[in-house]
């Protein structure tokens, strides 16, 4: 008999095998994996009684915390579908992804019910708000129900059976909008049941692992551990704000053995001025997701730390794992950093990578074009966008939109975001390998460099930076600083010092808004 895969399997597995195991740690709650299950079922049949039913699309609006762990079984046990909402967009994108969706019940934090009352008036479909308090947090708001008061009445026990096929819905994911609106990704339960496993497998995931989320909850690129690490339980430990301090205090009360994170995270644990006072026992594995991080940040944190990293790609579109970076037969310990921005391929998953004309390119390390996969883990399609699916997916290839090169090793080098990509009097500009070079200055803080308008050779690179607190560098010495590095047409024409760079959750750069006012009036050649 054919047993469909389902993601409501891992949490059923940790729950019956493993039960007095801690599961959760939220602050000063500690769910073992019984508590955690009963906790999910009383979610399961709450939503129930209020006439949630299969295929019903149910938001969580929240930072890192329990009930956000909840609500991605507490959904999927009834066939729901869940629409995780990132917590740093404007209330416009909230009401336009509420509505796109057409979301049914809202589970909300606290902290943002203002924000949702703000667009309640415009949101026709939802029918039932619920808030996600502790007992420190539970203000009376009227209209919400809280979330302990709808779970205590529910039974603790497994909810009725629904019927389920492994390419039914479990999340429609919106993207982060570092290129355009919005678009709501469909992932089923086959996308996120065999991307659980190539995680397990590739990033050597264990039953004695301690994951501490730092990568926020919503994002398609915690997924898949939260049902790797639950179907081997693990154990996960919630932040619900970046803070340096309290990072490296999880790590030593708790044992964290693994986080996947985003470069801004790895930045705040090396800046972290305090590391030597903490007795950490454990030797975290870190993998950084959403963007790659400068190669500097990597060989600190393995000098100064002695604590592994472990480079993945993939996007939302592929639930989200398409390659691993880490030492292998193919590879040397010492120069592996730098050999690959993404690395091989995961079992099951097909790369080509493609020129204008859809040919694929030699590997010869030096041939660039568009990274395309095949594989159980790419979406189902784009929600409600018919057109933008088969834009994207296309003779059975999916488009990921960010262009690479093949080494001799078959190992996957990013380059570039096909729309990041600098023109130059005819010549290609990786905007990364110039970043990665301002990185090296002792004072950038940050940097992002996009392509502007030039008479005579149509593009040129300008680099945005943020200097560190003390610090200072002239545009000049900034570019003189490329200069001694990068082939001169590589090098920044011109550089700017702002305050701040805008960013995504997961901490990609929304290089399309750096551009906007750069191309504003012109007939643009860059997206």
């Amino acid at each position: 008999m054919e047993v469909p895969l389902l993601v409501n399997d891992f949490l059923r597995r940790a729950s019956q095998l493993y039960p007095d195991k801690i599961a959760v740690v939220d602050g000063d709650l500690r769910l073992d994996y019984r508590a955690y299950q009963e906790r999910v079922n009383r979610l399961s049949n709450a939503l129930l009684e209020l006439g949630i039913r299969k295929g019903d699309r149910v938001c969580i609006l929240s930072p890192n915390s329990h009930f956000f762990l909840e609500s991605f079984y507490g959904t999927s046990q009834i066939g729901a579908v869940l629409v995780p909402l990132n917590y740093r967009l404007v209330p416009a994108d909230h009401e336009y992804i509420l509505n796109h969706a057409g979301v049914k019940a809202v589970l909300v934090d606290w902290e943002y019910t203002g924000i949702v009352d703000e667009i309640r008036p415009r949101l026709p479909t939802i029918e039932h708000w619920v808030v996600a308090a502790d007992a420190d947090h539970a203000p009376h708001r009227d209209g919400w129900i809280n979330w302990e008061a709808l779970i205590a009445s529910a039974s603790p026990e497994p909810p009725p059976e629904v019927a389920l096929q492994e390419n039914e819905l479990v999340s429609i994911n919106y993207t982060s909008g570092t290129t355009a609106r919005p678009k709501g990704v469909m992932l089923t339960h086959r996308n996120f049941y065999l991307n659980a496993y190539n995680m397990i497998a590739h990033l050597g995931l264990r039953h004695d692992d301690v994951e501490l989320w730092t990568l926020p909850m919503f994002h398609c690129n915690g997924w898949g551990l939260v049902y790797a690490l639950t179907g081997l339980a693990g154990t996960h430990v919630v932040l619900r704000a970046v803070d340096g301090a309290e990072i490296f205090r999880l790590i030593e009360r708790e044992g964290v053995t693994f986080a996947c994170m985003a470069p801004a995270v790895l930045r705040a644990i090396l800046d972290y001025p305090d590391k030597g006072a903490h007795r950490i026992e454990t030797q975290p594995r870190f993998t950084v997701a959403g963007a790659p991080p400068p190669a500097a940040f990597v060989e600190r944190l393995e000098r100064e730390l002695g604590w592994q990293f472990i480079e993945i790609y993939g996007l939302t579109e592929t639930a989200p794992l398409l390659t691993v970076n880490r030492p292998d037969h193919n590879t040397r310990a010492d120069d592996w950093p730098r050999r690959a921005r993404a690395g091989v391929p995961g079992i099951g998953v097909e790369l080509v990578v493609l020129d204008d004309d859809d040919e694929p390119v030699p590997r010869d390390g030096v041939s660039v074009g568009e990274v395309c996969a095949r594989s159980n883990v790419v979406f189902a399609g784009y929600w409600e966008q018919p057109d933008q699916t088969d834009a994207a997916i296309r003779d059975g290839w999916f488009h990921t939109g960010d262009l690479g090169v093949w080494d001799e090793t078959r190992s996957i080098h990013i380059v570039d975001r096909k729309k990041d990509v600098i023109i130059s009097g005819g010549e290609n500009i990786s905007s990364p390998e110039i970043e990665d070079t301002l990185y090296q200055h002792p004072a950038v803080l940050e940097c992002a460099v996009i392509g502007v308008p030039h008479e005579k050779w149509g593009e040129t690179p300008k680099a945005l930076v943020v200097t560190r607190d003390g610090a200072s560098a002239s545009e000049q010495e900034l570019i003189d600083f490329c200069r001694k590095r990068l082939a001169h047409f590589k090098c920044p024409t011109s550089v700017e010092l702002v305050d701040a760079l805008p960013r995504t959750a997961t901490g990609k750069l929304q290089k399309f808004r750096l551009r906007e006012k750069y191309w504003k009036g012109v007939d643009r050649r860059v997206g």
